[in-house]
């Protein structure tokens, strides 16, 4: 039988009594985690002994913690291929491919472990508004991926009903919508409004949807596309955040009360913000690099490893009354950063403009060419049904109105192309936004 969560005050508290710790105590409990932890990756495993003896030290940033420089920082591409040899009985999982080879890990290696993912992810379901009964339409992909099994198993311990629609097959996934009457939603932000693409290609009004809550994460986006998604369906769309390589889905939500930064579960993860080329650690409030240390996780923790994911933190007190930390909204990766001309771009601060502009719908993608030794950039930005007062003028007006606005947001000069409805390829996972050709 599934275990209800807490009830304080009306709100509905997971584990209330972690969610709510000091700040000296929750201290107190990671450092008693992260020193059970820490012998761990050397206590029979060889391939995780040679990882340690990589390159790139970051020290501690927390007195709590051991400051010897023993064990370094571990970067994507460094988990990559690695399988835990030491770990028995484990299951494999694989991230979604934030490097050329997708990382492998043991993410439920242990009934100690998959006891920490369960309620992770049911800690988030319920910080987006969801309640014991509710049915659950789950589109992020099964299979590898950690989204799928991940965020199931916590709901089916929160007591939800899960419709295991997984990724793609758009239409079928707005007709499974209607059908079962889903109360919320979990899949990527891109995912989501190609359904809502569907249900207006069918006719759907938003009075037809009992949709109240939409748990969207494997991907950046942006407050604009938050705002799109809640007029067009009608629900309250929050931020989850997670890897594979710390534990797939449930590292870090936001609240519903706020939705202004996602609740680290702290009691389970030590997370710090970095500068992405010295390492040097970044006061709270600036942006860097997300490095995150695993403090429960058994089979294949990990120590100090570097997100490649851009994002500050904040520790000022929230309404909803938790006290973990909150991170901002992911806001790029270290390698999805373009330089074009000596211009830093990232495709979110691109892709705020567009949205700002009426007529344009949520699919765009941006091409880097060089020609003649020079970096050209083209934005190819999807027009909304066009109405009838829509022209080749009116067209050529907002693709220069476009550009204007991306020189003086950005300071990038790139040319805008506007694109009838339908003409990028719709996204079934992490959606596409850059193709840099410059390296072709």
């Amino acid at each position: 039988m599934a275990e209800p969560p807490d009830s304080e005050g009306g709100r509905r508290v997971i584990h209330a009594v972690e969610e709510k710790l000091r700040p000296k105590a929750l201290e107190t409990l990671q450092a008693e985690r992260l020193r059970a932890t820490v012998p761990r990756p050397t206590s029979g495993s060889p391939s995780t002994e040679r990882l340690l003896m990589r390159p790139a030290w970051i020290p501690w940033t927390s007195a709590a913690f051991p400051s010897s420089g023993t064990y370094r920082s571990r970067t994507s591409p460094t988990c990559a291929g690695t399988i835990p040899s030491a770990c028995s009985p484990w299951s494999a999982r694989s991230c979604g491919g934030s490097t050329p080879r997708p990382a492998r890990g043991g993410v439920r290696p242990s009934p100690r472990t998959r006891r920490v993912t369960s309620p992770s992810g049911r800690r988030c379901l319920v910080l987006a508004g969801a309640r014991p009964g509710d049915l659950l339409h789950h589109a992020y992909g099964y299979g590898l991926f950690t989204g799928g099994l991940g965020l199931h198993q916590g709901a089916e311990r929160l007591g939800l009903t899960v419709v295991p629609a997984s990724g793609g097959a758009t239409a079928r996934q707005a007709r499974l919508i209607l059908d079962f009457g889903a109360d919320g939603i979990a899949c990527s932000p891109s995912c989501l409004l190609s359904v809502a693409d569907a249900l207006d290609a069918a006719g759907t009004r938003r009075e037809d949807l009992r949709l109240r809550y939409g748990v969207l994460g494997a991907e950046p986006w942006t407050e604009a596309m938050r705002a799109q998604i809640e007029r067009r369906l009608g629900m309250d769309a929050v931020d989850i955040y997670g890897l594979s390589e710390a534990i797939g889905p449930g590292v870090a939500c936001e609240c519903r009360e706020e939705r202004n930064g996602l609740h680290v579960m702290e009691d389970h993860f030590l997370v710090e913000v970095v500068d992405p080329g010295s390492g040097r650690p970044l006061p709270d409030g600036e942006t860097g690099e997300l490095v995150v240390t695993s403090l429960t996780k058994e089979a294949f923790p990990v120590l100090r490893y570097r997100t490649g994911d851009l994002a500050s933190l904040d520790r000022s007190p929230c309404s909803c009354g938790r006290t973990f930390v909150r991170m901002s909204r992911v806001k790029g990766r270290t390698d999805d950063m373009l330089i074009i001309r000596g211009v830093y771009v990232f495709p979110s601060e691109i892709e705020a403009v567009l949205l700002g502009h009426e007529g344009l719908a949520r699919h765009d993608l941006i091409r880097v060419h060089r020609v003649r030794h020079f970096d050209v950039p083209k934005v190819q930005v999807e027009c909304c049904r066009r109405s009838p007062g829509w022209t080749n003028r009116a067209a050529r007006a907002l693709s220069e109105d476009l550009r204007w606005a991306i020189r003086d947001e950005i300071g990038l000069h790139a040319r805008v192309i506007l694109l009838r409805p339908g003409s990028l390829p719709r996204s079934e996972g992490k959606a596409v936004r850059v193709e840099d050709l410059r390296r072709e």
